[in-house]
């Protein structure tokens, strides 16, 4: 019989086997086990390690799959883990990239599943047609896998016939040949043998037609009950779209009325029946439990008595958040039905952002044309060319904070300061989220600077930042909303360089303030870390512990983000934390990455566990099963060709009236670069360098002679024939005026007139 084919990879399938890594220089390709299950890629020095320690993972769901040459191939997450394989031979890439391929659209699929699966704190239990999706695809599987096993059986078959076959023919034709009795004898035995392979063949290939015959009958079942998913799936649609088309027509009808009708004017009883439905749904979500792992403390299913007691709790919020939401829709439906009422009439159509910036260019960088140029000249004025640069202001980084203001949004509805702890808290995870692809530097703020964010009428909130002190760089930012919070922030950085990596301590406080509930909540940015500055390819990590802290009500949430580590087994980027009240109870237990989700699990009993890592214990909390309350938006289709902006930072630099003459978006240098005319922007931008320094070292001319006394300037008018006596100008004015607000309050900002020197600078 023939060698066996090896089988072919599926995606429910483990796959496994040896390929050779490389790992430095210096060692080269080293041969690893490498394990491959449920869309994550594993690797250890040999199989004994598959029990106790993994060298490291990767996830597939978000990685690039690439082949070199007949052997090679790389795998990669995009920059912060790449794996350079190798195969023994071309057929064993072969089955390893299928293998990677199926297992990387299955992990696809099922995080686009999740995706959908809500929003908030509601699960919505799969659907009809998601059920019958799942078991279809169950059942392909099997028939494939029947059918190859089947195949397997019909070569083994084939096999016994054609060897039973010749077997007979030799036989008979040495018993035609005269020969000696001994030699008759062995015939005889070697005819019987072959009789019994024959039977037993025989009897082989009846169990083979047995099988084949059963696996015929369960597909015709199975085509059957597909068939039956098939009409239920079609009879549904044709429902949703009656349904669709009923929803329509009411909406129309609606909105059409002048006079509600007295059913609408009491939304109590609607808001009671939802409630009673969101109740029941919420029982049947909390029947899921909840294990994960971390570091400072330890996570453990809740006990099923909690489930029914928590649901009511869950469902409470739920209805106090679509009773708001209710309210506002009946205002706004009754003024868009009112003609007489004055925002129907000073309606204006939302403005159309754009969704792309010029790519970026690919030009070569001359290191040593640049290092020539550096000497002999001090640190401070040496110009970095915009090649290091991606097209915005610090100032426009700091308004991307607020890309997921929807967050805050929903935490001025909430009535408890717990639950709005979780939502502040996930808001300072989101603001990390742009900077994992974002190796760009920003543009350094021109003193006195500014940027506008006007976002009234898209999302309800408006932003401004401005630069208030040039050394050290520090600035201040401001925002308010529509919606009942306002934010503000002063930001200063500290940077540090050690050799292979550079770290970025911001200095400065956040606080943010809710209107409603009078709630006041503060925090500081971790460090940001940039790796591979001089060799290799950068990449961004963010490390540190924060300290979300209620000033009214004492509550705080301590999130930890982990950083990065090759010897570690934690998920990358790893953002944990617990939300306590004032006497250091936990409620709330947050989990996720900073750069793609934060879930959200109710605690509902705590204990002290066992001892951790540096003989602490840790506290043991019971929870529900989690709630995903963030997710990253997707990054804009070609961003890989746009800096990696996202879809806000495409907006931030789009030219637009009426803005200050100091705000960033006229900065000529910044938009040269954006129109792809480097070499115009390197020299504006050394032009723009220069001449603040001129006007800063006039500023402190200035600010010398107005903190002469009158005596002192009349003894130098004296000495000096012809001098007038020093008189505190206007630069002067507006210098002690930006020291003022940068010693006092965070919301205080300086308007800025055209003949200020940052215009003068920009113009």
């Amino acid at each position: 019989m023939s060698e066996s084919k090896p089988p072919t990879p599926t995606p429910g399938d483990m796959y496994k086997g040896w390929l050779f890594k490389w790992t430095n220089y210096i060692k080269g390709y080293q041969r690893r086990w490498f394990v491959l299950s449920n869309g994550l890629l594993s690797y250890y020095r040999t199989q004994a390690e598959m029990g106790h320690t993994c060298r490291g993972t990767i996830n597939l769901a978000t990685a690039n799959i690439a082949v070199e040459d007949s052997c090679n191939f790389v795998i990669s997450n995009g920059g912060a883990q790449t794996y350079h394989l190798k195969a023994s031979s071309e057929i064993e890439r072969q089955r390893w990239i299928t293998a990677l391929e199926l297992a990387k659209a299955k992990a696809v699929g099922m995080q686009a599943d999740s995706d959908d699966s809500g929003d908030d704190f509601s699960i919505v239990a799969p659907s009809p047609e998601q059920t019958g999706l799942g078991r279809n695809t169950e059942i392909q599987t099997t028939l494939r896998t029947l059918n190859s096993k089947v195949e397997d059986l019909a070569t083994c078959n084939d096999l016994i016939v054609k060897h039973g076959t010749a077997l007979q023919r030799s036989l008979s034709e040495l018993e035609a040949v005269r020969v000696s009795g001994d030699s008759t004898e062995k015939f005889k035995q070697v005819t019987e043998r072959a009789t019994l392979f024959r039977i037993t063949s025989n009897a082989m290939i009846n169990a083979c037609r047995d099988f084949l015959s059963l696996a015929q009958t369960h597909s015709r079942r199975w085509q059957k009950a597909i068939q039956t998913e098939r009409e239920q799936k079609i009879r549904l649609e044709e429902t949703l779209e009656q349904l669709a088309k009923q929803h329509n027509h009411l909406e129309r009808a609606f909105r059409g009325a002048t006079v509600l009708p007295n059913s609408c004017s009491n939304p109590s009883l609607t808001a009671k029946s939802t409630s009673s439905g969101k109740a029941d749904a919420s029982d049947e979500e909390d029947d899921n439990e909840f294990f994960d792992a971390m570091e400072e403390f330890i996570t453990v299913p809740a006990d099923p008595k909690y489930h029914k007691r928590s649901s009511s709790n869950v469902s409470a919020l739920s209805c106090d958040t679509g009773m708001d939401d209710q309210s506002v829709n009946f205002d706004e439906l009754s003024l868009a039905s009112n003609p007489d009422s004055p925002q129907s009439q000073e309606l204006e159509p939302v403005r159309h952002r754009r969704t792309r910036i010029p790519d970026k260019p690919n030009y070569y960088l001359n290191l040593w044309s640049i290092m020539k140029n550096c000497i002999g000249k001090e640190l401070s004025k040496i110009p970095m060319p915009v090649n290091f640069n991606e097209p915005l202001s610090m100032l426009q980084r700091l308004s991307e904070d607020l890309e997921y203001y929807e967050l805050l949004d929903k935490a001025a509805k909430c009535h408890s300061s717990l639950e709005q702890m979780c939502y502040v808290a996930a808001f300072t995870v989101s603001s990390y989220s742009t900077t994992v692809l974002r190796t760009g530097k920003p543009f350094n703020p021109l003193l006195g600077e500014t940027f506008e964010l006007d976002r009234l009428k898209e999302g309800g909130y408006r932003s401004l930042c401005e630069q208030v002190s040039h050394h050290p760089p520090a600035a201040a930012h401001h925002a308010f909303s529509e919606k009942g919070w306002s934010l503000r922030q002063e930001i200063t950085l500290a940077s540090k360089f050690r050799g292979k990596y550079l770290s970025i301590m911001p200095l400065g406080a956040i606080e943010c303030l809710f209107d409603k509930s009078k709630n006041h909540y503060s925090w500081k940015k971790v460090t940001t870390t940039v790796h591979n500055i001089i060799v290799g390819k950068l990449w961004i990590d963010q490390s540190g512990e924060i300290d979300v802290v209620n000033h009214k009500t004492g509550d705080r949430c301590h999130l930890k983000f982990t950083p990065y580590s090759y010897f570690s087994r934690d998920l990358p980027r790893k953002v944990s934390g617990v939300v306590m009240d004032k006497d250091g109870k936990a409620h709330y237990v947050l989990s996720g990455t900073w750069d793609e989700k934060m879930e959200l699990s109710k605690v509902m009993q705590s204990s002290i566990g066992e001892n951790g890592t540096e003989g602490k214990q840790r506290p043991v909390y019971q929870t529900l099963k989690p709630k995903e309350i963030w997710r990253k938006n997707p990054l804009p289709e070609g961003a890989e060709n746009m800096y990696y902006f996202s879809s806000l930072a495409l907006t931030l630099n789009e030219p637009e009236e009426g803005v200050a003459p100091t705000d960033s978006r006229r900065r000529p240098d910044q938009r040269l670069m954006e129109e792809g005319q480097w070499d115009e922007a390197n020299a504006e931008k050394q032009r723009l360098e220069e001449k603040q320094r001129t006007a800063r070292k006039e500023r402190e001319r200035e600010a010398v002679k107005a903190a002469i006394t009158p005596e002192e300037g009349e003894e130098a008018a004296a000495e000096e024939p012809g001098a007038q006596p020093s008189v505190v100008s206007d630069e002067s004015k507006y210098h002690s005026l930006i020291l003022s607000i940068q010693t006092g309050t965070l919301c205080s900002f300086v308007t800025v007139s055209k003949s200020s020197p940052v215009s003068a600078d920009i113009h």
